[in-house]
């Protein structure tokens, strides 16, 4: 009887056959024993239309298929394919170490059985059984990994490793797939967040690290406000202060009324400086900035009153000066601006409270630990009340670039 072969081309030799020559056939067949359990095979991947073609050669170790460990390398340009004989049934690892961003399908020769593609951007391993489970139609198994790989539904911690793809991309999810925090990219970023731990008794920390300084930059959003726990943490921005009429004081000259006291019937009693209605009058304040104003313009809105059911408006007008220490206050207020003009209800001793101004420039040098002088007046050209205005006071808007004094 002729020897016969195996579908993985392993020589099954009869009894009487192949004399003299059956050490040379089973050195073969043991050659072919280490390629199938251990073999490894570099095989370039034919870059055309044409699928690459794995064989099994009989009783020869020249084939191609028959390697435990292959290695699919070559530059493609397209989608390519690459196949095994139809009979083959073992366990494969399989190595896409192709160039060019294209799939890489492994499959039986022939059959509509299943089969494991590499994805364009999958340079990476597969274990993988060819089954030869069907005459017809074989299926091709992709197994997992293991081996100390990383699963993607297996249980594993890793340890020491440096994870370089994927990479986190534009967010990060929680345990339900919701997105608990999202990650905007910025084109040569040099500036970025370090948090550290800490040890019993202190907290850990979140800080900005890159250049030498560099701020930390955290917006809520709409109306939201930032808060430590459940109390809103007061940050920088804008601010504002009151300046009643009773810290104020008539100019020498062209002056208001002095400060004035006014009983009404119910109520409050109110102090005020009473404004002429027919030439403009001024009136002085004085005010020493905390240290966390940033040293730029202010904004005002006036709140005053009138005794009078005249519906007419009132204009009111700021000017500023900054006084160092060891400098002259006889220096020039600066360019005084007037907010818009404020209608009277019709009923007197109504309150009235003035559009916010726009910005007011103030002159001299403003820095920390200058007193500000401020000049306010009625701009009589501007408005059309034929009354007094009352001013009760301002309120003064600065924005600071500090959160406190310190």
């Amino acid at each position: 009887m002729a020897s016969s072969y195996t579908d993985l081309g392993i020589e099954l030799m009869a009894t009487g056959e192949n004399a003299g020559t059956w050490g040379t056939k089973t050195n073969n067949n043991l050659s072919l024993f280490e390629q199938l359990t251990g073999g490894f095979n570099s095989q370039v991947v034919t870059d055309s239309g044409t699928p690459t073609a794995l064989t099994i050669v009989d009783g020869e170790t020249t084939g191609t298929a028959q390697h435990q460990m292959i290695e699919l390398t070559g530059s493609i340009s397209g989608a390519r394919v690459v196949t095994i004989p139809l009979d083959v049934e073992k366990m494969y690892y399989i190595r896409n170490s192709t160039s060019g961003s294209q799939t890489v399908q492994f499959k039986y020769v022939s059959g509509s059985g299943d089969t494991f593609t590499f994805a364009a951007d999958n340079k990476g391993d597969a274990v993988l059984f060819a089954t030869a489970n069907d005459g017809t139609n074989p299926d091709i198994y992709t197994l997992p990994a293991g081996l100390g790989d990383v699963t993607l539904t297996g249980t594993q911690t890793l340890t020491n490793k440096t994870l370089t793809a994927p990479k986190i991309g534009t967010s990060i999810l929680d345990t339900s797939g919701n997105e608990l925090v999202l990650l905007t990219a910025t084109g040569s970023a040099v500036n970025e967040f370090t948090l550290a731990n800490a040890a019993s008794g202190a907290g850990p920390t979140l800080s900005s690290t890159g250049e030498t300084n560099v701020d930390i930059n955290i917006n809520p959003k709409g109306t939201g406000t930032l808060k430590s726990g459940t109390a809103a943490v007061k940050i920088a921005g804008k601010e504002s202060i009151w300046v009643p009429a009773l810290a104020m004081y008539p100019n020498s000259t062209s002056g208001c009324g002095d400060l004035a006291q006014v009983e009404l019937s119910n109520g409050p009693e109110i102090k005020t400086l009473d404004f002429d209605k027919d030439s403009d009058e001024f009136a002085q304040f004085a005010v020493a900035f905390p240290k966390s104003w940033n040293e730029g313009t202010v904004t005002f809105q006036a709140f005053f009153t009138a005794d009078t059911t005249n519906t007419g408006t009132t204009a009111w007008g700021l000017s500023g000066v900054a006084i160092a220490d060891d400098g002259s206050i006889n220096t020039a207020f600066g360019t005084q601006v007037v907010a818009t003009a404020k209608a009277m209800s019709g009923t007197a001793n109504d309150l009235a409270v003035a559009n916010e101004s726009g910005a007011v420039t103030i002159a001299g040098s403003p820095s920390v630990n200058e007193e500000v002088f401020f000049q306010i007046s009625r701009d009589v050209s501007a408005d059309s009340l034929t009354a007094d205005a009352k001013l009760l006071g301002i309120k003064l808007f600065f924005t600071t670039d500090a959160a406190n004094d310190a």
